[in-house]
């Protein structure tokens, strides 16, 4: 190219921008890894905790429920599995592929139940099916059968704690689902169609083997979901490790037992991680072109859309509407349900909490994000991978490894200054909100990352190179820059923050 052209004159300023940006970050850039480690501090806590000698407690957790608590773990996990891969695969084809009454409204109404929590889930369900609710009731009094004479499904079980997980936990993969199918190529799925296969057997043998990945993805959160409830399993009366944890630390009195049964189901976690990335293999499922039109939906008449609408509406009924609605007649009930003094605090206490968490998260996730994206060295990257990792952890499992350094710090500090002063600190971080809003950063951190991530990786880095041609400095391109452009990521990161630490119960 012509030393004189104008894009050679274009390209060569832009070369000394990268090296003048490598000299001016690592000041402020090298705190990401000892940020990153300190939201890592609960899981090595428990680790240190879990290495105790093992005493009387953790003796008798071992040879009598230990067994009972791993079954129980494993059958839960295996049900909801299979229930949400199920509902969510279904529902995101048939909304994708497929047209029908309806479609629109069920495309966005099938993430409502995202936005209910299990255990509040299980509460509704079981005073609408258990023997004194209006379900049976109805049902003695228009048979004129009395209790004991008829069969019906106990709701206090296993089977219908992995119901009510399954009602709750399906949009993770019907979300993940739902895109893998949009960027499939419709080549395949149109060749597929002109060789005489029906819609079902290309959903099957095509549509469904190039969204494992997707699907295994899906399953995998919604498991780890399962792994770290509490409410709903000790609802229904299912002892797991989430309910042995509390057990052993609040009945029996034994820190360093329940350390131990975190330690046991952190390695259950690291074993579904582990089967989730060997499930891929290192192969990739994607279109080799973007040069392909989207998926023309298939319109759906008579029985197959009156079909197609049942399965798409049956999950929003029941993980969202029926338990929404019984709620809503249950505060009918009481006495003077909208009034605000009774449930103010409650709801100022939550907002709050909520608010700061999602607040911290989105500037934590913020700083390491752009601290990765501007200074891409290993010590950078590591940083996000460590402040992930919290993710794939139960609140209960986070909850010890919070309170065993905080607790220890505070007892330490109390014995000096009663020692020293004559004055007692109490408990001054354990004891606090502070303690609290760590662990809620520790536990949903990764999902702040998730969306700032995605959102900046949409920006240009070229943009920033302009600016800095012009004369900005490195956080003055970004504050300028890529700052206003992800706005709308970093909302995306408080809200999904927000919402997921107002259902948040275990570690509160």
């Amino acid at each position: 190219m012509p030393p004189g052209s104008p894009a050679s004159a274009t390209a060569l300023p832009l070369r000394p921008a990268p090296s003048r940006m490598r000299r001016a970050l690592p000041g402020w850039s090298l705190l990401a890894l000892p940020l990153a480690s300190l939201i890592a501090a609960p899981l090595v806590a428990v680790l240190v905790s879990a290495a105790v000698p093992a005493g009387a407690v953790w003796h008798h957790i071992a040879t009598t429920t230990l067994s009972e608590m791993l079954a129980n773990s494993a059958l839960l996990a295996v049900l909801v599995g299979l229930m949400v891969a199920s509902a969510g695969a279904v529902s995101a084809w048939l909304v994708t592929a497929c047209r029908f009454p309806g479609r629109d409204l069920l495309e966005v109404a099938l993430l409502l139940p995202m936005a209910m929590p299990a255990y509040v889930c299980g509460y509704a369900y079981t005073w609408l099916l258990d023997v004194a609710g209006p379900v049976q009731t109805g049902l003695r009094n228009l048979t004129g059968l009395s209790w004991g004479q008829y069969w019906f499904p106990e709701i206090r079980s296993l089977p219908g704690a992995a119901l009510m997980l399954a009602m709750v936990l399906y949009p993770y993969v019907y979300l993940l689902c739902r895109a893998a199918f949009q960027q499939q190529s419709v080549c395949l799925i149109e060749a597929s169609r002109t060789l005489g296969h029906s819609l079902p057997r290309v959903f099957l043998h095509l549509a469904l083997p190039l969204a494992r990945p997707a699907i295994i993805g899906g399953v995998a959160l919604a498991l780890m979901e399962v792994l770290a409830d509490f409410g709903t399993v000790q609802h229904f009366a299912v002892r797991t490790f989430t309910t042995g944890i509390y057990e052993a630390w609040f009945g029996l009195g034994d820190r360093g037992a329940a350390s131990q049964l975190a330690a046991c189901l952190m390695g259950l976690v690291a074993m579904l991680l582990a089967l989730e990335q060997a499930s891929r293999g290192g192969r990739r499922f994607h279109p080799t072109t973007n040069r392909h039109p989207p998926l023309r939906p298939v319109a759906l008449s008579g029985w197959k859309a009156a079909l197609a609408m049942l399965a798409c509406a049956m999950p929003v009924v029941l993980g969202f509407l029926v338990p929404a609605g019984t709620l809503f007649a249950l505060m009918l009930q009481v006495g003077d349900p909208l009034d605000p003094g009774r449930f103010l605090p409650f709801a100022r206490n939550s907002l709050v909490l909520a608010g700061i968490t999602a607040l911290a998260g989105v500037l934590l996730a913020g700083f390491l994000a752009w601290s990765a994206r501007l200074h891409p060295r290993p010590p950078q990257r590591l940083a996000v991978r460590v402040a992930g990792l919290g993710y794939a952890l139960p609140g209960s499992v986070i909850a010890v490894g919070t309170l065993v350094p905080l607790g220890l710090f505070d007892n330490a500090l109390d014995g000096w200054m009663r020692a020293r002063f004559g004055i007692s600190t109490g408990l001054l971080l354990s004891g606090g909100i502070a303690a609290l809003v760590f662990a809620y950063l520790v536990r949903f951190l990764a999902v702040a990352l998730s969306a700032v991530e995605s959102g900046l990786a949409r920006i240009r880095p070229s943009l920033r190179d302009a600016a800095r041609v012009l004369g900005a400095r490195p956080g003055g391109a970004v504050l300028r820059v890529e700052l206003p452009l992800a706005r709308g990521s970093l909302l995306t990161a408080f809200l999904l923050v927000f919402v997921d630490t107002m259902k948040e119960l275990p570690a509160t």
